[in-house]
């Protein structure tokens, strides 16, 4: 039988992730950058990861979308779509 993994274990990971790996990257940015991000997703929270990413990239564009899970490009495609095209037009 497989482990199942606590969710505080999860949240240590996720948040490892994030201050361990990508911050400095993160701050090197210097192109145009959107954050698209599901406000439900229990995979990677959205405090833990987005909102904590676009802080760190200098004027990233951020939207966030209200009860979408991790998989938001299936479950919320056509806006995810509308708002990419719009943020790769401008």
């Amino acid at each position: 039988m497989e482990h199942a993994v606590r969710p505080q274990e999860r949240l240590r990971e996720h948040q490892g992730l994030l201050r361990d790996r990508f911050t400095e990257d993160l701050q090197k940015f210097d192109v145009p950058t959107l954050v698209l991000h599901g406000e439900d997703d229990q995979v990677v929270p959205v405090n833990d990861s987005a909102r904590k990413s676009a802080r760190l990239v200098k004027d990233a564009q951020e939207i966030y979308y209200p009860g979408a899970p991790h998989g938001l490009t299936a479950t919320h495609q056509d806006q995810f779509n509308a708002d990419l095209l719009a943020f790769l037009r401008s």
